[in-house]
């Protein structure tokens, strides 16, 4: 079976995250950049990156790379490339995107135009004919310019992974569901561990965490791109990666996850979405503010993305209500808190410094993310 290069785009500074999601599907890391993760693998890596990768935007499909200064260098390494391994004669395919960063071409649609222009005129060598029709599958090309250096390839997934299917609308400021399960897997958290999300919005903290716990595929709800690229990837192949998911599904496992949030319209539209994401069952939503955030047992976490302030008008809210944070914490009996917020002052008002910050960009929002940690529980007893 041929062996592809394949490239996972993923948060900046979550690289590590991914990388050991990666390992852990079973597949060779070759190169970690920032934001991206390359590894090696078959057409199965393709259905199964797409299928079971929580932390990764799409999986593209490498072409090749070459370096290239002026429009003649990058129109002739496109052309030098094997596209005829890749796109099919009736294959419809168009350059979705180009970025440039730190190179001498920079304009996305020149570059874009040069690709799209190569391509065809590789495709009519090898095939031996003027016009292509374009009526089948489609192979989007994604062409990426670091340092004068071209990286070409084709997007295997089309919508970005962070659509899982469940969310049909967000709240005012949505964290991403890849994000989501990044930070989640950045903590210690374990499904046999209590998680309270107390701003949950349209609850993504908590359905992402239900769907670990159930260890439910997040791809397993959506189409992707190369479902239908016939000539690299049989059927069968897409049928037994979906089979396997299906079959490590259970949703009988044990949970403590809850959701508050002030706004009763909100947790009702956390609930649908939990109901579409199969995990409604496991979690409870709940109208309540953070000021009533307590819990009895020991050794639970929160994760939350509070607000803000993207909005001025919220502010001048913003002392008081991490205020209100600190002081339910300070309540609970040796638990750990993890918050992701762009609001500067957070630790201030919270009343500790945390005991870890990472840098997070949620979207083109630069944010912080703040790790206070309670103590480990002790061992249990076999």
């Amino acid at each position: 079976m041929h062996t592809f290069e394949l490239t996972a785009p993923c948060h900046f500074g979550l690289e590590a995250v991914l990388k050991k999601e990666i390992y852990d599907l079973g597949y060779e890391i070759t190169k970690v950049e920032d934001g991206k993760v390359t590894f090696a693998g078959d057409a199965e890596a393709v259905c199964r990156g797409n299928l079971f990768l929580r932390t990764a935007e799409r999986l593209l499909l490498k072409v090749g790379s070459f370096h290239a200064q002026t429009y003649d260098e990058l129109f002739e390494g496109i052309r030098a490339l094997p596209w005829e391994v890749y796109l099919p004669k009736d294959g419809k395919f168009w350059v979705t995107k180009a970025s440039s960063i730190k190179s001498k071409l920079f304009s996305p649609s020149d570059i874009q135009r040069i690709v799209k222009k190569a391509v065809v005129e590789k495709m009519k060598e090898y095939y031996d004919i003027e016009w292509f029709k374009e009526t089948g599958a489609e192979y989007p090309i994604r062409i990426f310019l670091m340092k004068d250096e071209v990286l070409v390839t084709i997007d295997t997934t089309g919508d970005s992974l962070h659509k899982r299917g469940y969310r049909t609308m967000g709240g005012l400021a949505p964290l991403s569901e890849t994000l989501a399960a990044s930070l989640i897997k950045l903590t210690p958290w374990h499904p046999d561990r209590i998680l309270v999300d107390p701003f949950c919005g349209s609850g993504t903290f908590p359905i992402e965490a239900a769907m670990m716990a159930a260890n439910i595929a997040p791809g397993m709800n959506r189409d992707f791109t190369a479902q239908v690229w016939e000539n690299l990837i049989e059927k069968k192949t897409w049928y037994e990666a979906f089979e396997e998911a299906r079959d490590l599904v259970d949703t009988s496992a044990e949970v403590d996850i809850q959701g508050y949030d002030i706004d009763e319209q909100v947790i009702r539209l956390a609930r649908e979405n939990a109901k579409r994401a199969g995990v409604e069952h496991m979690i409870h939503f709940q109208r309540r503010s953070v000021s009533d955030l307590r819990h009895p047992k020991k050794y639970g976490f929160v994760i939350t993305n509070p607000p803000y302030g993207e909005r001025m008008e919220d502010k001048e809210n913003l002392p008081d209500l991490y205020r209100q944070i600190g002081e339910a914490y300070r309540g609970l009996d040796a638990w750990s808190m993890y918050i992701i917020t762009g609001y500067e002052d957070a630790e201030r008002y919270i009343g500790r410094h945390a005991d870890k910050k990472r840098k997070i960009y949620n979207g083109m929002l630069k944010t912080d993310f703040y790790q206070f940690m309670g103590p480990k529980p002790p061992k249990r007893k076999k």
